[in-house]
């Protein structure tokens, strides 16, 4: 609590739930990229995976608990004891460790996903708490499907959860079923009727099925939930979760009605958004609230002239509270290497030496190339160099022969784990000749599900940011990179989108 506002904690669930979007697969090495970030914009928990899921999942949140220093870290798991066990080991080196336990309990659930009757499920949620407890003093319990789930039933295991030691008590619209009344009237009468209520807190973890999920979270704040679980840019399964970036700065600009805290440093909400989207390769929708590249664009004459006047006329919230710069072009090809250093700083980015070696050489290159360099083309730069790091496919240099008059050929060079590989294929049309390169250089059956390429600034120097999405065995992976030359970008999508797929299967191997 705060003098003022109510004091909401932030759960971020981007690394376990955002992650079960098909293709949003994250390697260790950006699992812990993306924790730090995390950990410094100030979210209170961040759930790191599902330890029990995978030999991958138990390491990456072993090595992120191990890491942190505030943030509460913590995993999820099934009520089979087995699990919880996992989960304990993984978590038991953060700071502030916690086990989130669950089953489902709603009847649709119970009936056709459990098996399970009503007693055997009350049975499973005390056995799992109480075992959870054993290990951790931190517990968090959720019900599965509450939304769908018969009220005197979901008070009774929430009772017993309670009872057996659980310390945050989440209630989720699993389905992205309810509406905003209904859900916060839910909260409200769950915290009524079940005694000890006011002795856990009150947890709102809620899907995007109906557009309805951030909406659904702040019903739930204003009907006394102090723990809302959200995702950067409303990644999840489905439709996705509800927003962090867009909770966060609902609960910023409208505290007036909203009296609610989250501590959260919104500066870093831009960087969060371009990271997770970078990892993940789903591209932010240019229109998405807080985060997309037209949420402080202008167009419309009448817009642009109530902006220059005032820009309260048009702009519920700074650019800056976000971490969008308003500047566009600030750096060229005489700009020096501190200056392209705090620019960087500036956008959110702190590179190690090397990193940063290379990518003022990529932006040096890139400047020589293109007239006017933006901010966004800085931030695709760097992106697409990150993207690369670690690994086992590399791209190293292209030669593409196109034209009306065929056949068109692509003669491709690639690092495969070190060694240069070198072959040449043609194809129907210059992208068709580059992938099947890349196909003969490094053989594979995934499928090419997508491939979609846009420009990221204006102008016909504009670097062209590619998507690929693959699919092979029932996984998908997608692969995005960026290059003034969108044969180049093709490439490099494609082999990110390779290396991704690649990381996915030993995942799912190693399970």
């Amino acid at each position: 609590m705060t003098s003022e506002k109510d004091r909401i904690l932030i759960f971020d669930t981007t690394m376990r739930d955002g992650e079960q979007s098909p293709g949003a697969s994250m390697t260790h090495n950006e699992k812990l990229e993306l924790a730090d970030l995390l950990e410094t914009m100030g979210v209170d928990i961040i759930e790191a995976g599902f330890p029990a899921s995978s030999q991958g999942d138990f390491e990456a949140v072993r090595d992120i608990a191990r890491r942190s220093k505030s943030s509460v870290i913590t995993g999820l798991s099934r009520s089979k004891l087995e699990d919880i066990d996992r989960c304990g080991e993984a978590v038991r080196h953060a700071a502030r460790p916690r086990i989130h336990t669950f089953i489902s309990t709603s009847p649709v659930h119970m009936k056709h996903k459990l098996q399970m009757g009503p007693n055997a499920v009350l049975e499973a949620v005390g056995r799992s708490v109480a075992h959870a407890r054993n290990l951790v003093e931190d517990v968090e319990w959720s019900a599965e499907d509450a939304t769908r789930t018969e009220f005197e039933f979901l008070c009774k295991c929430i009772d017993v959860a309670i009872a057996s030691g659980a310390t945050t008590i989440n209630v989720p619209d699993t389905v992205g079923y309810t509406h905003p009344d209904e859900y916060g009237g839910l909260i409200r009468a769950l915290r009524e009727t079940i005694p000890n209520s006011d002795k856990v807190i009150w947890s709102t973890h809620c899907h995007n099925d109906l557009g309805l999920a951030v909406a659904n979270s702040i019903a739930g704040a204003q009907n006394g939930a102090r723990q809302i679980e959200c995702t950067i840019n409303g990644l999840g399964e489905r439709a996705g979760n509800a927003a962090l970036e867009e909770i966060v700065m609902a609960f910023k600009v409208r505290g007036d009605t909203l009296p609610y805290d989250t501590g959260i440093d919104t500066t870093r909400l831009a960087r969060a958004s371009q990271m997770v989207s970078r990892i993940t390769g789903f591209p932010v929708q240019y229109n998405k609230a807080i985060v997309g590249k037209n949420a402080f664009a202008h167009e419309s004459g009448i817009h642009q002239d109530g902006m220059l006047k005032n820009t309260e006329t048009y702009e519920i919230m700074k650019p800056e509270d976000v971490g969008v710069s308003k500047s566009s072009l600030v750096m060229g090809k005489l700009s020096g290497r501190n200056a392209f250093r705090d620019k960087l700083a500036s956008l959110g980015y702190e590179l190690d030496a090397d990193s940063l070696n290379e990518a003022f050489r990529r932006f040096k290159d890139l400047a020589d190339r293109k007239k006017h360099v933006f901010d966004d083309d800085i931030l695709a730069l760097v992106d697409d160099q990150l993207s690369a790091m670690g690994e086992r496919v590399g791209f190293d240099s292209l030669r593409v022969i196109a034209g009306s008059v065929g056949p068109q050929k692509a003669d491709l060079s690639l690092r495969v784990d070190g060694q240069l590989m070198e072959a040449s294929c043609t194809g129907n049309g210059p992208v068709d000749a580059v992938f099947n390169t890349i196909r003969k250089i490094v053989s594979h059956e995934a499928k090419l599900d997508l491939y979609q390429v846009h420009a990221v600034t204006g102008g016909t120097d504009a670097q062209a940011e590619v998507s690929v999405r693959l699919n092979g065995e029932g996984i998908m992976a997608v692969g995005r990179a960026s290059d003034p030359d969108t044969l180049v970008a093709s490439a490099k999508a494609y082999i990110h989108a390779l290396n991704k797929l690649e990381a996915r299967r030993l995942k799912r191997r190693a399970a």
